[in-house]
């Protein structure tokens, strides 16, 4: 079983305890995501130390107006490292508005641009921007890969355009039926799970930090929603990860 995103640095458990319960639990890889330049050094210490973790490096969208967007140089330099295998999570976040939207926009644009000059997929965050995150995905020719689905506005263009589409532990939430409806609509190909811990804990989990071995819990809900063998669908969401990351 996979993790394809967890936030380890921003967990109160060491990323060794986290992980130790995770492998515990079948959770066997887990792609750790840098938020800003010194997370994506401690994402890639961990991936260096830990046999399956590998990491996703980017400048989260909340970040775009302060000085960390200004470091993509250094950005581009650590994806060089044999266990960065994505960029991101990069977006837009038109919710919280916690950065200008002009910066936003910008750094977006740079990140996907050191995406394809890296030959790496994106981890896309977005939220209330769905039209604009589709109109800057449309000049990217490399992977997609939409986090944490919660927009169905992003659907049909993920559909049309082939990526990757993420659930995170709100799909098991008991007003989910959306996403719940979403996720059936997906071709098994295309399906990924994740946890965004240390958020997002699962309804079993609710209310507690979330970890990598709470995954389970959100594939259990995606395959009960899809009426599909929850073993096929476990091997095949494995499949998807090691494609869409290029996963050794």
């Amino acid at each position: 079983m996979i993790d394809t995103h967890a936030h380890l640095d921003g967990c109160a458990d060491a990323p060794e305890v986290l992980l130790a319960r995770a492998r515990e639990a079948g959770v066997d890889r887990v792609v750790t995501i840098g938020s800003g330049i010194e997370s994506c050094r401690a994402a890639l210490a961990v991936a260096e130390r830990e046999p399956g973790v590998f990491a996703a490096l980017g400048v989260h969208p909340h970040q775009a107006g302060g000085e960390q967007a200004e470091r993509l140089d250094e950005l581009r330099a650590l994806l060089g490292h044999e266990r960065a295998v994505a960029v991101g999570e990069t977006g837009l976040d038109f919710y919280r508005d916690y950065a200008p939207r002009d910066r936003q926009l910008e750094l977006f644009r740079g990140q996907l641009q050191v995406a394809g000059e890296a030959s790496k997929a994106v981890v896309i965050h977005s939220r209330s921007a769905e039209r604009e995150t589709l109109d800057e995905l449309e000049r990217f020719a490399g992977v997609v890969v939409l986090h944490c689905f919660s927009s169905p506005g992003l659907l049909e263009g993920a559909l049309a355009r082939r990526y990757y589409v993420s659930f995170a532990g709100n799909v098991t939430y008991p007003r989910a039926d959306d996403l719940l409806a979403a996720a059936v609509r997906v071709s098994r190909d295309r399906l990924l799970v994740e946890t965004d811990s240390p958020y997002l804990a699962p309804q079993p989990r609710r209310g507690r930090p979330n970890e990598p071995a709470h995954v389970a819990y959100t594939l259990r809900a995606l395959a009960a929603a899809r009426s599909e063998p929850l073993d096929q669908l476990e091997r095949q969401i494995d499949e998807n990860a090691g494609r869409a990351f290029s996963l050794p």
